[in-house]
């Protein structure tokens, strides 16, 4: 890799201008936001794997089990609530002062909430208190969550070169996957060396105290991180238009008063960008969720697997996904940032009665094969979006509007998804969750399908 990064411009992001930088900078920042992704991912992650195996009893004792499960699951989503504030905040606050604070700051918060879940107790220590605690602290992961992808990707993606900026644009999307990898493969080391009984009394505690090291380490690394050049070079422009409106008249002011508005407003303000990314994210959200923590509960609760042995096909496909995401963001700079996104979105509409189609076999192997796939899908679609995302929004307010994108979609798409698809196949069969995975799907097909091509794009040019 540190070949790739070597050929960048010394002396210049690529054709982003914006100040001077230098492959050993791009280096340091590809390596922060793809660490800290991951970290912060892991975080988020482990609490999802574990609502769909243990929370449900210990927070949510009900004496039927599977409405245990729905609240646990319902208690994931709440996370996802608290993502779009996050956004908005971080969002305004990073197109305002710059995006390296807000990669500190949304790790520390969501390492510390993630710490703070593995030493609460259960409700059957202090009752409902317990329950809302544990409610609390997961609005604050979603809270803290809601501005990563503005701080890890617009970073990378205003650091690097614009023919290769799908490919470095993907690594910190790809933190997602890998810290579900890590997640997995912490929970199911964890199930393998402990008795279950174990595993429901500590062993839960561990996998979330874990990310007191993870705090550390990753504090540490988003530290040394530099400020974007394009945001310095947006600051610049921002100040020299001030002095001139202190100096002229009316028609500086209103040249440079639109600098001074909430960059939150000015987003809204291009609806069709907003919707465009909102539709893309519909139906890979929705299938990322299906693939990664659904099929936890489904294949355990309606099906003979043993619960190790899905927390491994998870953690492969996660592999699989991270493999994904990278070989489309690199797809993208070749063939455009549309066609590596419609042609996985097709594979997956196609994919979903054949995933479920494998999972009735009650066989392992064909498990594998079928989260495999739809995972490794899902990220050919995910990795070209970081990118795509971050060329639909000017400087000035790109921050807010990705996050605006990026977290808005977990409303509607990410939070319900797991509770949505139990609560479908316990009602009505396997049939409606294929049936709610390929019309979300179709949308994010047709989003794509009538956007723009955004590949190459100078991000100092977009307005």
């Amino acid at each position: 890799m540190a070949s790739a990064v070597d050929a960048i411009p010394t002396g210049a992001a690529g054709n982003n201008g914006g100040g001077r930088t230098t492959p050993r900078m791009f280096r340091r920042v590809l390596t922060g936001s793809m660490a800290g992704a991951v970290l912060e991912w892991y975080d988020f992650a482990i609490y999802g794997v574990l609502a769909a195996t243990v929370l449900g009893p210990l927070f949510f004792p009900s004496d039927s089990g599977i409405a245990s499960l729905l609240m646990a699951l319902a208690t994931q989503g709440l996370g996802f609530f608290a993502r779009p504030l996050g956004g908005i905040v971080f969002g305004h606050l990073g197109d305002r002062f710059g995006r390296k604070p807000m990669l500190v700051v949304t790790f520390l918060m969501l390492g510390t909430a993630t710490a703070a879940i593995g030493l609460l107790p259960t409700y059957a220590d202090i009752g409902i208190t317990a329950t809302f605690l544990l409610v609390g602290l997961r609005l604050v992961q979603g809270f803290a969550l809601g501005g990563e992808f503005g701080a890890a990707v617009l970073l990378v993606s205003e650091y690097g070169e614009p023919k290769r900026r799908g490919f470095w644009a993907s690594w910190p999307q790809a933190g997602a996957p890998a810290g579900t990898v890590l997640a997995t493969a912490v929970i199911t080391v964890l199930t393998l060396t402990t008795t279950e009984a174990a595993f429901e009394s500590w062993g839960w505690r561990v996998a979330f105290l874990i990310a007191i090291p993870l705090l550390a380490i990753g504090f540490w690394v988003r530290r040394g991180v530099e400020e974007s050049p394009v945001f310095r070079e947006a600051q610049a422009q921002a100040a020299k238009a001030s002095d001139k409106t202190g100096k002229g008249g009316k028609a500086d002011k209103a040249a440079s008063g639109k600098e001074h508005k909430s960059s939150i407003v000015l987003a809204l303000r291009r609806p069709r960008q907003v919707l465009h990314g909102l539709g893309q994210r519909l139906g890979e959200n929705i299938a990322f969720y299906i693939y990664t923590t659904f099929v936890i509960a489904y294949a355990t609760t309606y099906f003979e697997f043993d619960r190790g042995d899905v927390m491994l096909a998870v953690t492969f496909g996660s592999v699989f996904q991270f493999l994904g995401m990278i070989s489309g963001g690199a797809w993208s700079d070749r063939v455009g940032r549309k066609t590596a996104m419609m042609v996985p979105s097709g594979v997956l509409i196609a994919w979903a009665p054949v995933f479920f189609w494998l999972v009735q076999f009650e066989s392992v192997p064909l498990l594998w094969v079928g989260v495999c796939v739809g995972t490794f899908f899902h990220g050919m679609l995910a990795g070209p979006e970081a990118a795509w995302i971050t060329e639909l929004f000017p400087t000035r307010y790109r921050y807010a509007g990705s996050s605006l994108v990026y977290q808005g979609s977990s409303i509607f798409a990410g939070a319900p998804a797991p509770f949505i698809a139990v609560w479908l196949v316990d009602s009505f069969g396997v049939g409606m969750v294929i049936g709610y995975l390929v019309i979300t799907m179709a949308i994010t097909f047709v989003a794509v399908a009538t956007s723009r091509e955004t590949k190459g794009v100078d991000l100092e040019k977009i307005v």
